[in-house]
């Protein structure tokens, strides 16, 4: 069996809500067609960026299936493993790879932080109960469990496993990856502020963040990169940076869907004890975003 080898852009979406918390089904239709519309290579449901910790087991599957019915296989939809106890992500993954996903994208079990042992059985348990491709999502800054390139290197003969979300916030990790697993699996930047950084040294794509509210420049960089157009991407970037930085924050979703909603692609709506921003946040974050609404490049050339 030929595994895909993904590519490209892949949002980490966020979870629409109407103000009563509920799930908004509409809104998350219409902000997913406009990803796919803007020319992003696949989807993320349920990650960090999703709320994931606040969504039911249920309501994870629902944001599921939305994004299977807008993306019609037009692009790979990846559900985020996110549970607290292995037997629940085997549930899970049962159940969403029912649906039709074409893969998954899995955390650490969260609260607990593992040991590399224990992570890669994890790993092992998940993948053998999906029989899907997997991406794994390495961050240690955030979840206290950093696999390394020889962990990697282990989990080698697990076919299932064939991606990596590299979030450690070190820049060498792709290339130590690259030397130590070639290209056993495909490497994401998971970190939005080190997306030239990771595709100058060989990562396959960007898991990204402030692609939810600027997908046409987040593929426009890409395919500067791509077609080693460095000056020209670093222009691009360098103009992005400012905005990037609100990917990197405990308040990542709370900025990112001010954001959204400066742009007109979304809403504030977020779950408690979460809140929208107030006060100075607010006012630094709103700042960003107009002075990057200014001075928006026109990409059209690079799509």
């Amino acid at each position: 069996m030929n595994l895909p080898k993904w590519r490209g852009i892949f949002p980490a979406v966020t979870t629409k809500f109407k103000e009563n918390e509920d799930l908004d089904q509409a809104a998350m239709e219409k902000h997913f067609a406009f990803q796919i519309d803007a020319g992003v290579h696949g989807m993320v449901t349920g990650g960090s960026l999703g709320e994931a910790s606040t969504l039911s087991f249920e309501e994870k599957l629902e944001v599921t299936r939305i994004a299977l019915n807008v993306a019609d296989k037009r692009i790979p939809v990846l559900a985020n493993v996110s549970e607290t106890r292995t037997t629940n992500a085997l549930r899970f993954v049962e159940q969403a790879a029912k649906m039709g996903v074409q893969g998954f994208m899995v955390m650490p079990s969260v609260l607990y932080a593992a040991d590399a042992r224990e992570a890669k059985d994890n790993l092992r348990a998940i993948a053998d109960a999906a029989q899907l491709p997997i991406m794994v999502y390495n961050n240690p800054v955030t979840y206290k469990v950093d696999l390394t390139p020889e962990d990697f290197q282990d989990l080698a003969d697990c076919k299932w496993i064939t991606a990596i979300k590299e979030s450690t916030d070190n820049i060498r990790r792709v290339t130590d990856l690259r030397n130590a697993i070639g290209d056993r699996y495909q490497i994401f930047m998971g970190v939005d502020d080190l997306s030239f950084e990771g595709l100058a040294v060989g990562a396959d794509g960007l898991l990204a963040g402030l692609v939810v509210a600027f997908p046409h420049e987040t593929v426009a960089l890409y395919n500067l990169m791509q077609a080693k157009r460095y000056d020209e991407a670093l222009a691009l970037y360098r103009w992005f940076m400012p905005l990037m930085h609100l990917d990197v924050s405990t308040k990542l979703v709370q900025n990112l869907k001010l954001v959204e909603a400066m742009v007109g692609v979304g809403n504030e709506c977020v779950r408690r004890p979460r809140q929208p921003l107030v006060g100075a946040d607010r006012e630094r974050v709103s700042a960003i975003v107009r002075k990057a609404l200014d001075t928006r490049p026109d990409v059209s050339a690079y799509l």
